[in-house]
């Protein structure tokens, strides 16, 4: 969706974002994406046949299994390779936590997070995690802590902006929440686009709905995604939130001027 010629969340069509993971989604939503499956070292050749898949599979150790299986989306199964390891390290518990997400049970994937944070406490990508289990329990006051550490650590992460400017769109602070999106936007033109994970359900207002979607076209309006910024528009005259005039008041729409779809656009709200 938002591409500056071309990011896991994709227009919204909601306020509740499913933050990938690492936003809920794993994204992501901005969640840590699942890490790529490891090389297997084979061995000389054989004299009489190739070595089979199960031969192969006896040579990973859990934490190779889980990662292959979470790469396949394959959840409860790298859970269960995840616990076989002797002695799980932080970025275990962080994947376990990660699949446990993707079953929506946010309980257990709290508890996975909470064990890598204690093994490893600077670790941003995790202290993301947790902000959006708080969202998922819609404790935002306590999202918006953790979404606060993780940036003080990783103030670069368009994921943790990304998150932590829907938590603050879920608070009805949208100036501030806008602020986010932008900057996670300068950062990674495609934080938004669909692979990213990132997805909006469950409103809990029409105004909340209204309001992310303006403040999305207009972090796309400022990024130069003109198609994705009209289709935003679109959305938050429909729901209610902006009419025509607010919007050509607005400086971040005046590149859209002139183009014909934009125009079009604001011909139907006059004459529906």
């Amino acid at each position: 969706m938002c591409r500056t010629a071309e990011r896991r969340l994709l227009p919204p069509s909601s306020i509740l974002a499913t933050l990938t993971v690492a936003s809920q989604l794993v994204a992501q939503m901005a969640f840590a994406a699942p890490p790529s499956a490891p090389q297997i070292s084979q061995p000389g050749p054989a004299p009489i046949a190739r070595q089979t898949d199960a031969s192969k599979q006896l040579q990973l150790t859990p934490e190779d299994r889980g990662n292959m299986l979470l790469a396949e989306r394959r959840y409860q199964a790298a859970i269960e390779a995840f616990k076989q390891a002797p002695h799980p390290s932080a970025d275990d518990w962080n994947r376990m936590g990660i699949a446990y997400q993707q079953l929506f049970n946010n309980t257990d994937a709290m508890r996975c997070f909470q064990v890598s944070l204690k093994l490893n406490p600077r670790n941003g990508t995790v202290l993301n995690n947790i902000g959006t289990i708080y969202v998922s329990f819609k404790d935002y006051r306590s999202a918006d802590r953790y979404y606060r550490k993780a940036l003080k650590l990783e103030p670069q992460s368009a994921p943790i902006l990304k998150n932590y400017g829907t938590e603050l769109m879920l608070r009805r602070k949208y100036k501030e929440g806008g602020q986010m999106y932008a900057k996670a936007a300068t950062i990674d033109p495609e934080i938004f686009e669909s692979r990213s994970g990132f997805s909006v359900s469950d409103p809990t207002s029409t105004k909340d709905r209204g309001a992310m979607n303006y403040y999305m076209a207009r972090t796309c309006a400022r990024a130069g995604m003109t198609g994705p910024a009209i289709d935003y528009l679109r959305k938050a005259l429909s729901e209610g939130y902006v009419d025509p005039q607010k919007i050509m008041a607005d400086g971040e729409f005046a590149g859209l001027r002139g183009i014909p779809d934009f125009e079009r656009l604001l011909m139907e709200q006059k004459h529906p």
